[in-house]
């Protein structure tokens, strides 16, 4: 029985031919990522741009959730979340911000209360204001930043330093391609997508560490070989692997997207576009990058191996030269054959043979 083979195996597709193309593209698409975050923005869910968190519970039977957030849109409070919890009967619903302050705002957890309190206890009102918005957003962006550099720490120790260089570059380009994905498509950017985002980190550190291990294993034992022809080597060796992961996991996010809901929607969606940014930048800019920062010396190789080649022809040389000045080898006499003496040799008398008369 055959295993399902999603890419066929010993194949020799030359991924560092594409340098030159792949870096130029991603650092537009990088660019345009900054555009868009400083000029367009990202839509900020209540929990960085603030706003009212309020949790209910139905007097009788479960929580509609769906009924819940089509009587907060009718109040035209703007983004509205609603968000099961707990047991059955329990659920959350938030909103942002009112124009207005705090006077504002109470007013809208008032028209909330007469809208939900036939059917829902109002357990517990929580205000989130901007100071509040402000410190989760630091607290998040440190986050993110002190496990990059602690994972980035090891990978520096455990592998060459161009090792380490390579994956902070993929890394940084996932995150600014992940953050233009949430400009331009406008999902709600909350605590739920700081989680996608480290998970992108940690994928993308993986798929690159796979291929990083792969290419230092073919290091140690293809010492004369180019380094572009023993990247694409290594590469082509994890491949069947690579895309096999990414397939299963993007299985997964698309059952997610179907049927996982509001709540995780944006959650699912950035992760689907982070595994296929994370598994373009282990080939196309880690890889090659360790090519620009010098993994090996080519200029010393070629040198050395021309120095070789210059040797081995002068010693071919030196040994032909031998052979065509050495004189011919006398040709050798055939053995007598067995239980046979050779006959003697018989002496020039200077006589002529007398000949008989008929």
């Amino acid at each position: 029985m055959k295993l399902l083979r999603l890419a066929p195996e010993n194949t020799k597709f030359p991924f560092m031919r594409f340098r030159r193309v792949s870096y130029p593209f991603s650092a537009l698409l990088s660019l345009i990522a900054v555009a868009l975050f400083v000029f367009k923005g990202m839509n900020f869910g209540i929990d960085f741009a603030g706003g009212t968190v309020i949790e209910l519970r139905a007097k009788s039977g479960a929580a509609e959730v769906g009924t819940l957030r089509t009587m907060g849109e009718s109040l035209h409070l703007g983004d509205i979340e609603v968000q099961a919890f707990g047991n059955p009967a329990d659920a959350t619903l938030r909103f942002g911000l009112q124009p207005g302050g705090d006077v504002a705002q109470q007013a809208a957890v008032e028209r909330v209360r007469d809208a939900v309190g036939a059917y829902y206890d109002l357990r517990r009102v929580e205000v989130v204001g901007p100071r509040v918005s402000n410190e989760l957003v630091q607290s998040g962006t440190l986050g993110v930043v002190l496990s990059i550099i602690a994972v980035l720490s090891y990978l520096w120790f455990r592998f060459e330093w161009q090792f380490a260089v390579g994956a902070v570059i993929a890394t940084m380009h996932d995150l600014l391609l992940t953050v233009g994905f949430f400009s331009i498509t406008q999902l709600e950017f909350n605590t739920t997508s700081i989680a996608a985002i480290l998970t992108i980190v940690g994928y993308s550190l993986n798929e690159t560490v796979v291929v990083l291990d792969r290419i230092r294993e073919n290091m140690r034992k293809y010492k004369k070989m180019a380094t572009a022809q023993m990247v694409d080597m290594s590469i082509n060796a994890v491949l069947p692997r690579t895309i096999m992961t990414a397939t299963t996991v993007m299985l997964a996010l698309f059952a997610l997207v179907a049927f996982g809901g509001q709540v995780i929607r944006s959650f699912s969606l950035a992760m689907i576009w982070g595994i296929f940014v994370a598994t373009y930048s282990s080939i196309f800019i880690c890889s090659p990058m360790l090519i620009y920062l010098g993994l090996r010396n080519e200029d010393a190789d070629k040198a050395a191996m021309q120095k070789q080649d210059s040797e081995r022809k002068a010693d071919l040389a030196d040994s032909l030269h031998e052979e065509a000045t050495e004189p011919p080898a006398a040709a050798p006499t055939a053995p007598p054959a067995a239980g046979k003496t050779p006959a003697p040799a018989r002496k020039a008398t200077g006589k002529r043979a007398k000949t008989r008369p008929a």
